[in-house]
């Protein structure tokens, strides 16, 4: 039966390739990409899938649905295709739409017993403003869907178990500027209280779990030389943590550190949260499953699962089920995401055979919890019990 849907997956292999490097060299960024969404949802039409655009309040977003029978698994494939923004498709995320594509027009066309359905998602915006988000955030997405896979390009074949919840804050202090030789008492110097901000959460640093990260940079003002007290300074700070939980505990504390910055230099400050990113729940029955079918199809440069990661907006969907994404070797091995590493093998047969590979392993899976009888619950019931365990450690 796999045999049959890695057949379909092969003839589809031209045509999709084609799609993967048209849309690598059409970069669009987050919220932007119109022409990827409108060759994505075509190609899925012409497949005999009822097509939904704009789903999520996205206009570049999607919902494609396949239903055989009533009931049964719910197959739910997920694919990006937003470039980031100076650099291009630096991610792999061109390659991601293809992948899914071909899956599930196999799963479709299969002779698998029924009932079940394959919905695919396109979501937007993963690198910048988290489309995953905005679309659960909208009230009508994913709803309809008991498992959530992906596909990305890596440097070796594997899955993650964790990531990190991330939130983003832009802030602003807002001073008054004067002549930092003739009359600096006059001033209140927005970039002293960033410093100082920043000093902060260094001193907090020392006092959070090991596994809390927060960085930050200036983005702009800082006034117009060292001879004027600045009235204006923006910063950006990300605060992250393995637990969304824990790290609601840490963004109170930090929150306190740029209001405490703001007091001792007698400015303003303006705090604006812009993203919220969730951990992934580790769905370790899930991945098994996703590498037993990798080694079935001999995918290149198989590795242990990596333990933890950044931050990704695929989390938020896993805070509502289990999921997990097939990360497939196509560049050397090590090579960081966001690298020019990506960029030049975005078009090359390892990029066009990645696309393959993951589609096999994905429609394999989803036979898997279509066919395997226990095997979709045996999923959820792992899933459910990781994330109470995750939420005690958390309160602990």
């Amino acid at each position: 039966m796999k045999q049959e849907l890695y057949d379909r997956i092969e003839s589809y292999k031209a045509e999709l390739c084609a799609i993967s490097d048209d849309i690598y060299d059409h970069p669009e960024i987050g919220l932007t990409e119109k022409h990827a969404s409108a060759l994505l949802t075509g190609w899925l039409e012409k497949q005999g899938f009822a097509v939904e655009r704009g789903v999520g309040g996205i206009e570049t977003a999607f919902r494609a649905s396949y239903h055989r029978g009533e009931g049964g698994p719910r197959i739910g494939l997920l694919c990006e295709y937003d470039a980031l923004p100076k650099m291009g498709h630096a991610c792999g995320h061109q390659m991601q739409g293809p992948c899914i594509l071909a899956a599930a027009a196999a799963l479709k066309d299969s002779s698998l017993p029924g009932p079940f359905s394959v919905v695919v998602y396109g979501t937007p915006a993963e690198e910048t403003e988290g489309g995953k988000i905005m679309m659960i955030n909208h009230g009508d997405c994913f709803g309809d869907i008991d498992v959530a896979l992906m596909m990305h390009g890596s440097g070796e074949t594997t899955t993650d178990v964790k990531s990190m919840a991330m939130s983003k804050f832009d802030v602003i202090y807002h001073g008054k500027a004067a002549h930092s030789a003739i009359k600096p008492e006059l001033g209140r110097s927005s970039l002293d209280a960033t410093s100082l901000a920043f000093h902060g959460v260094e001193c907090l640093r020392e006092h959070v779990k090991e596994d809390t990260r927060i960085h930050y940079n200036i983005m702009d003002g800082g006034g117009t030389g060292a001879n004027t007290v600045p009235s204006y300074t923006r910063s950006q700070f990300y605060v992250r943590s393995y637990n969304r939980v824990y790290l609601e505990s840490v963004i109170e504390r930090f929150l306190k550190v740029l209001n405490g910055a703001a007091m001792m230099t007698e400015t303003e400050v303006e705090i604006i949260r812009t993203k919220d990113v969730h951990n992934k729940i580790p769905a370790l029955k899930l991945n098994d499953v996703i590498m037993d079918n990798a080694r079935a199809v001999n995918a290149p440069v198989i590795r242990p699962p990596r333990l933890k990661t950044g931050s990704t907006d695929l989390g938020n969907v896993m805070q509502l089920m289990p999921g997990s994404c097939i990360r497939v070797a196509f560049v050397p091995e090590g090579s960081p995401s966001h690298s020019q590493a990506y960029l030049d093998a975005g078009k090359t047969e390892k990029a066009h055979d990645a696309i393959m590979y993951g589609a096999k392993i994905l429609a394999g899976t989803a036979a898997d919890l279509i066919t395997v009888p226990g095997l979709m619950d045996e999923v959820q019931s792992e899933y459910r019990a990781n994330r109470e365990r995750q939420m005690a450690e958390a309160r602990g």
